[in-house]
């Protein structure tokens, strides 16, 4: 799923279609996607305005637009993206083999078309594909839900380490859960806090309010730090640091081996367990449980763990909304099965009648 760095770059793609008028708006009715407001009226809303800038906050980017009226507001979900025509899409992590370039898009919700001044024109698509992505207007974006909802962003308003010590110790909950609940971080998804806590040297079981002082000082540091740079190279992940753990944490299930190196040379351990409801990786031996944490665990834990085991941590109630909902099963296509009808009885009163004889009451038969 689209995180931070991923979206800051949706936003800098926006950026350079600056000063263009949005000439037309093609839109798909998506009752899901377009949240409180319809595809007509986002189309209406937009047209005829210039883009002015586009910003981020967490995982939500907005445009700004020229004149009075409300402005996009656009979240990725699971898997959002945007794509400019005649290119390929921006997609979250590799580009996949079948990925096209035809027009309109495969799951296009709506393309914007821009036109500069010279009257070249340039088409810009939003797509969605597991429609989890929503596309909202609001007047003021930062001031509104769902960005006034949210927690710092580690590169807008990253609050100082007192300030972050007080925040982190007043949970109780693991901190990979409290890292994914974005109203205590916005933006931070599952591989950015996987790599905050590999980079802080810290277990992603560790109990927020059991963190040490020096632990606290290496997760503040890592938060800014693994934003900083995944955003300063547009998230482009060949250029992310080769010691990262992103480079080798996407092997679970696979025959083939990572490369990650410990400091002194030796081979990493990998290992996954799931933590806050997402699977999460973490290096064995840099990251571990001890001292007062222990404490905190309910029974005693196992001498080994296995890929893929249950964090013995209770979870974060609601900490991670880029946990996708259950997809259900298409129905059988095949011969439907003949259900037979139930027949029912119904009690009919008889009409009055002037014999003396006693009438009895009969039973209707509803099919």
């Amino acid at each position: 799923m689209p995180e931070l760095p991923e979206v800051n770059r949706a936003k800098n793609l926006v950026n350079t279609f600056a000063g263009k008028v949005i000439e037309k708006v093609e839109t798909v009715e998506d009752t899901i996607v377009f949240a409180g407001t319809t595809h007509d009226e986002f189309a209406k809303e937009l047209t005829g305005r210039t883009v002015e800038s586009a910003g981020r906050y967490g995982k939500v980017f907005y445009i700004n637009l020229s004149g009075s009226g409300k402005m996009p507001v656009l979240h990725f979900g699971m898997t959002g993206m945007l794509q400019v025509r005649g290119e390929l899409a921006t997609y979250y992590k590799e580009t996949p083999k079948t990925a096209s370039t035809d027009w309109p898009p495969r799951f296009m919700k709506f393309i914007l078309h821009l036109v500069d001044e010279s009257g070249a024109t340039t088409e810009l698509a939003f797509l969605d594909a597991r429609r989890l992505g929503r596309i909202r207007l609001c007047e003021s974006p930062l001031t509104e839900p769902p960005i006034s909802e949210l927690g710092f962003d580690p590169i807008l308003s990253m609050p100082g380490f007192e300030e972050y010590k007080r925040l982190v110790l007043k949970r109780s909950c693991p901190i990979k859960a409290l890292l994914l609940d974005q109203s205590f971080s916005a933006g931070v998804g599952n591989w950015v806090a996987d790599e905050i806590l590999y980079n802080a040297r810290i277990h992603p079981e560790t109990r927020s309010n059991a963190l040490t002082d020096q632990q606290l000082i290496a997760l503040h540091q890592q938060t800014s730090n693994v934003c900083e740079t995944a955003v300063s190279v547009d998230a482009d992940d060949s250029k992310f640091p080769e010691n990262w753990l992103f480079k080798h944490r996407w092997g679970k299930g696979k025959k083939a081996a990572h490369t990650l190196k410990l400091p002194s040379g030796e081979p990493a351990t990998i290992k996954w367990i799931t933590v806050g409801g997402r699977t999460s990786a973490y290096v064995v031996e840099l990251q571990t449980l001890d001292g007062p944490v222990k404490k905190l665990t309910r029974g005693k834990r196992k001498p080994k763990e296995k890929e893929g085991d249950e964090s013995d941590l209770s979870a974060l109630t609601d900490s991670d909304d880029d946990r996708a909902p259950p997809i259900s099963k298409p129905k059988s296509t095949g011969t439907p099965k003949v259900q037979k009808k139930r027949r029912k009885t119904v009690h009919v009163e008889p009409e009055p009648s002037t014999s003396n004889k006693t009438v009895r009451s009969t039973r209707a038969r509803i099919p």
